[in-house]
Order: structure tokens, then C-alpha cells, then sequence
């Protein structure tokens, strides 16, 4: 059963434009700025979950962006604007489930290069079966589970700002386009120009331990505490300081190390080969536990999705059903499920030596473990919001499934098993991430009117224009910035941290080098937070714990999570002392953020245009933009920039308050 203050008897949401009234929706400006949106965001949220190991929300910015473009059209409605939103976020969504997964597949050696056409099946196929799964959702936990979406909400209530107020409209396009100008700019200058470095770190040694700080000057970092907000990036940064700062001096104090590695070095190899694996571990006890907090709730959904249907097909005929409770037919729900299938089965088997029946027993596995983790990630979308989805938990599980399953086809030491297990993972991944999103879309079309079918025929074909691009963006980072692993031309690789998660996971299973006692001390570590945050639950303390952000501070390098923490301090600043406490709706605070994020993301993919054509034209060779071959003063006028860049994300915010 549902929690009582999770779930409530039917909503009584009136929708703003009621179902006898029709306007347009999918109209050819809304689509075609669809399709640029979603290949926009999707790159932007691409690089930004390589390099920081987290994404964020796209629908409020995409909602910004539509409500500016389309009010210089004559005629233009809401509904449009929900329409815009709802796609280019479908785009935002594949590329977290893509790049949590795909680019393992390099780590572990399997390509050399992204592969366009299977990467293109794998993230379209995903992407369909996370927005077909959550079609029979959308009643059972938007219209009669009372579940909150607040993202969702927000955006509606940005949308009906701007159908109000054009002009409010205008302002905050003007706020997202200057703080992109602004992240733009600043990663210009340290990625193209090279004039600071991206970071602040040093170590101390103490013994056998190293003690290690840094700090990443990236001001998309700052903007995603700034997002998340600070109970959130507080417990990212403690899951950090509790594998820096605890768990690797402690472990090299009494396990025996290279005595030739001390510093930094010594730091950052016995985090990668050794500490990980506990982040593993309670990345492990949280995705279980989800599962487990969600058990109820899914199954209840399961049958009121067929009570419902069964009604609807004696009684109420979809010709007579309300515009607003239209969702796409169940013969298009089931003919699209079986034709995405089929690819799978077709690239499943040829992974496994053609072996038929084992391609078939992944497939199956794929889709069972897709529907279920979709529901799970629609339903923690409407408690907590699609940002805060449990996605890499549920993926690690899929992939331990996939392994050992793979295990009993395939025996150890096989080199397609790893990558074969990827891969189902990665159809998973991309499931479980437009599972969040479409059910926050979808509820944001239930509070402004929308015609659902309309909505979910738009989140494919953002998915479709998220899988087109993704490709050729992942390339182009990879020949700029290099991906997870340190080499001599790519010092400061994006670290992919899920990507290099799970490759190491698959690795680890089939290679029979996963160190379990590791793995175990961060399952026992992840039983302990999980304890603690029941406890603060049963106190109604403000302050949680949620096991899989603890488990995913681990995982990250402590510099990244630095500077998210910095961020969560920002936005507690402006909720609580001079700053605006109001919501993220009419808070500039957060479209500043966002459109520093997409700056920022948007600068380093151009960035990487002249790296992958100098593979093409031996004209151009290095970096065209470099101006220092080593920063002269390291990140400390980085260190200053970010500082003005919080200051004037303070500042939007508090334009908010001071205009009210």
C-alpha cells in the first residue's frame, strides 16, 4: 500500500484549458523547435553527466526557451509550449540513460570508438520502451495516486506564468541566455584558452595515509547544487569526505601499498582501484532497497491499470473518453513494444555467437527489468522528482542480473560478456531515465490541459532526435577530453564515473576479480545510511539521508562534489536569508543555473570541433584556441571567476525576491 502522505484518494486537479476546448498542439514551429531543443539539451546533459556524474532536469529551461521563440509567432498557446517542454526534455532524459552505460563499453575495451548504429538502436529502443511502459502508468499515479512531481508542477506553473505574461516571459529568456553567455565564457577560457586549470587539489601524507582536498572550477558544478539544493548536495559531499577523507587513509594505514606511490598519486590510485568498489557496494543495498520501498505502490498501479482498461473497453469506448485522458491506444502500445524488440533479440544473439535462444533469454530479461524499473523511476519522479532518480541503483542491479545470467550462457573470462551485459543495462538505463521524465511531463500537460497521446507521440520523437545526435556528441568529447581513463593526451579526462561503474562491475563478475570483501564493507556501509534515514524519518527530521546519494558521493572524485556542495550552500543562502524564498517557479536563481549548465556544456562540445577535424584535415593539428600550455597560475583566477559567477547567481535570485 501507498504511504498516506505519499498517495491520496483521486486528484481534483482542474486542468487550466478543459477538455471541450481544443487548441492546437503538434504544429510544425512547436515540432521543428522540438527537434533543436532536444538535440541541444540532450549534448548539453551528455557532457555534463560524463563530467560530473549527475544530470538535471530540462524542463523548466526548455519551457523558457519555447515560451520566448513561439510568442513571436502571431498565434501560439500553452499548449504548444508543453508540447516544446515535453519533447526537448525526452532528448535531455536518453542522454542520462546513455551515457550511464555506453561509454563502458570503451572502458572495457570492446570498441575503440562509439558504434553509431548500435549505440543508435540501443538508445531509440531504451528511450521507446521507457515512454510506452509509463503510457499505463500515467492513470494509476498522476490521476489517481496523489503523487506531488514536483518538477512537474513547476513547470506547469511556468508555463501558465507565461501564457499570463508574455512580457515575464521575455525577462526570464533574457536570464537563461545570459547566464549561458556566462558558463559559456568561462569554460572558454579554461578549456579552450587554457588561462586557468579546472581545479583546485592538493594531498598531504601522514604516515602511509594521504589526506587529499580539490576543488572543481566549473561554474555547472556550482549550478547543479544550486538545483538539487543543499540537503541533497550535502549528502553527496558527505558520501565524498566518508570515502576520501575516512576510508582511503584508513585503508592505506593498513592495507600495503606501493611505497614508491605517496601524494596525490597515491591518493587518486587507491580511491580508483580500491574505494570504489565500497561506493559499489552501497550503490547496491540502494537500488535493493528502492525496489523494495516501491513494491506497494507499483503493484497497486498494476491493478488499477487493469481494472481500468477493462472498464474503459466495455463502458467508455476511447472515442468518448475526454480529450485530456486520451493516451495512445493499447494496439500501438503493444505493436511498438514487439517491433523495438526485435532489433534487441537480433543484436543479443550476434553478441553471443549467434546463440538464438540466448539472445531471446536477454531480451526477455531487458523487458521485464524495463517495465519494472520504469515504474520505479515514475514513481520516485513523483515523489522527489525526475533529478533525484535512483537510476544508476537500478541499473547496477540490471546489470549484476545480466552477469550472471550471462555467467551460465557464457562461462568466466569470456570477453563478450561484460559487453553484452552493458548493453542490456544500457536499454534499462535509457528505460528507467524516460520513465521519470515522461511521467513529470505528463503531469504537467494534466494540470495545463494537454492531450496525453499528443504528448507521448512528442516524447518519441524527442527520443528519436535524442538518439540521432548522441552519437556524434560522445565523439566529439572523447576526441576533445577523453573519457574515464587518464592518458598523455588526455590528462583531465571527463570521468564518467557511472560509465566507468559499470564497466568495472561487469568486469569484475565475469573476470572473478571483483573485490567482494570491498564491495561488501560499502553494502554494510549502505544498510547503515539506510538505518539512519529511517531514523530521521521517524523523528520527521528536514534532514535525510538517501542511501544512493550517499553512495554516489563515494563514487565521485571529493572535488566534484566540493563544488556542488558550494552550490547547495548558495541556494540555502537565497531560500533563507536575503534571498528569495520562494519556489523554484518564479525563482531567476534557478534559470540562471540551468543556463549555466548549458553553457558551459554547449562551449565544450564546440571546443571539440577542431580536435575530431583535425583527424580529417591534416591542416589543422592541436588545439587552435591554446594559449598557455600550462595554465601560469594553476585554477586560483579560476577560483575567482566562480566566485563572481556565485555572486551573480545570488543576484538573479534575489531580483526574484526584490520584484515581488
Amino acid at each position: 500500500m501507498m504511504r498516506d502522505h505519499d498517495a491520496l484518494p483521486e486528484t481534483v486537479d482542474a486542468p487550466l484549458i478543459p477538455a471541450s476546448v481544443t487548441l492546437p498542439e503538434i504544429t510544425p514551429k512547436a515540432v521543428v523547435l522540438s527537434i533543436v531543443l532536444a538535440a541541444v539539451l540532450a549534448g548539453a546533459n551528455a557532457y555534463l553527466g560524463l563530467f560530473a556524474g549527475m544530470t538535471v532536469s530540462a524542463s523548466i529551461p526548455a519551457a523558457v526557451v519555447s515560451m520566448a521563440v513561439l510568442r513571436l509567432f502571431r498565434h501560439s498557446n500553452i499548449l504548444e509550449n508543453n508540447i516544446v517542454q515535453t519533447a526537448a526534455s525526452s532528448g535531455e532524459a536518453l542522454a542520462a540513460g546513455v551515457i550511464f552505460t555506453i561509454p563502458g563499453l570503451l572502458l572495457l575495451g570492446y570498441w575503440a570508438s562509439f558504434d553509431y548504429w548500435q549505440t543508435f538502436t540501443v538508445a531509440l529502443v531504451g528511450g521507446v520502451l521507457g515512454v510506452l511502459f509509463t503510457i499505463p502508468l500515467r492513470r494509476a499515479l498522476i490521476i489517481h495516486a496523489r503523487l506531488r512531481f514536483p518538477e512537474g508542477v513547476a513547470t506547469a506553473e511556468v508555463l501558465k506564468v507565461g501564457a499570463s505574461a508574455d512580457a515575464d516571459a521575455g525577462g526570464r529568456f533574457h536570464v537563461l541566455l545570459g547566464a549561458a553567455a556566462l558558463g559559456g565564457c568561462f569554460k572558454f577560457a579554461e578549456g579552450g584558452l587554457k588561462v586557468w586549470s579546472e581545479s583546485l587539489e592538493g594531498a598531504v601524507q601522514l604516515g602511509r595515509s594521504t589526506f587529499y582536498g580539490g576543488l572543481n572550477l566549473s561554474p555547472a558544478l556550482l549550478a547543479v547544487g544550486y538545483i538539487i539544493g543543499l540537503n541533497t548536495a550535502v549528502v553527496v559531499f558527505l558520501g565524498g569526505a566518508i570515502g576520501w577523507l575516512v576510508l582511503l587513509p584508513l585503508y592505506q594505514a593498513i592495507a600495503d601499498q606501493p611505497d614508491a606511490l605517496t601524494g596525490m598519486v597515491a591518493a587518486k590510485t587507491t580511491w580508483s582501484g580500491q574505494i570504489r568498489y565500497i561506493g559499489i557496494g552501497a550503490m547496491l543495498v540502494g537500488g535493493v532497497w528502492t525496489l523494495f520501498q516501491v513494491r506497494g505502490p507499483i503493484l497497486q498501479s498494476l491493478r488499477q491499470l487493469i481494472a481500468l482498461y477493462r472498464v474503459h473497453q466495455r463502458h467508455c469506448p476511447r472515442s468518448v473518453l475526454p480529450r485530456t485522458e486520451r493516451d495512445a491506444g493499447v494496439a500501438w502500445l503493444i505493436g511498438l513494444t514487439v517491433v523495438s524488440l526485435v532489433p534487441m533479440v537480433v543484436l543479443y544473439q550476434s553478441l553471443l555467437g549467434h546463440n538464438l535462444w540466448g539472445g531471446i533469454g536477454l531480451t526477455f530479461l531487458m523487458v521485464v527489468t524495463a517495465f519494472l524499473f520504469s515504474s520505479v523511476a515514475g514513481y520516485m519522479a513523483g515523489l522527489v522528482g525526475s533529478s533525484s532518480n535512483p537510476v544508476s541503483g537500478v541499473t547496477i542491479a540490471t546489470i549484476m542480473l545480466a552477469s550472471l545470467l550471462l555467467l551460465g550462457i557464457l562461462g568466466r573470462e569470456n570477453p563478450v560478456g561484460p559487453a553484452a551485459a552493458l548493453l542490456v543495462g544500457a536499454v534499462v538505463c535509457c528505460a528507467a531515465a524516460m520513465g521519470g521524465d515522461n511521467l513529470q511531463d505528463l503531469k504537467t500537460g494534466h494540470l495545463v490541459g494537454a492531450t496525453p497521446w499528443k504528448q507521448q507521440a512528442m516524447q518519441i520523437i524527442g527520443v528519436a532526435t535524442g538518439a540521432v545526435v548522441i552519437v556524434p556528441v560522445l565523439s566529439l568529447l572523447q576526441a576533445k577530453y577523453g573519457i574515464g581513463d587518464v592518458t598523455d593526451t588526455h590528462p583531465h579526462p571527463l570521468s564518467a564515473p557511472q560509465a566507468t561503474l559499470m564497466a568495472n562491475l561487469a568486469r569484475g563478475v565475469f573476470g572473478g576479480s571483483l573485490p567482494w570483501h570491498l564491495v561488501g564493507v560499502g553494502m554494510a556501509l549502505g544498510v547503515l545510511v539506510i538505518g539512519l534515514d529511517l531514523r530521521q524519518s521517524r523523528r520527521k527530521a528536514a534532514f535525510r539521508l538517501p542511501v544512493l546519494a550517499v553512495a554516489l558521493g563515494m563514487y565521485l572524485p571529493l572535488k566534484l562534489s566540493a563544488t556542488i556542495m558550494f552550490g547547495g550552500l548558495l541556494a540555502e543562502y537565497v531560500r533563507t536569508g536575503r534571498g528569495a524564498p520562494g519556489s523554484p517557479t518564479d525563482d531567476r536563481g534557478l534559470l540562471f543555473a540551468a543556463g549555466l549548465v548549458t553553457g558551459e556544456a554547449l562551449i565544450g562540445i564546440l571546443l571539440a570541433l577542431p580536435i575530431a577535424f583535425s583527424s580529417v584535415w591534416s591542416s589543422l593539428s592541436g588545439d587552435p584556441f591554446q594559449l598557455f600550455a600550462d595554465p601560469p597560475l594553476g585554477g586560483w583566477p579560476g577560483l575567482g571567476a566562480l566566485v563572481l559567477v556565485g555572486l551573480f547567481l545570488v543576484r538573479a535570485a534575489q531580483t526574484t525576491a526584490s520584484s515581488k
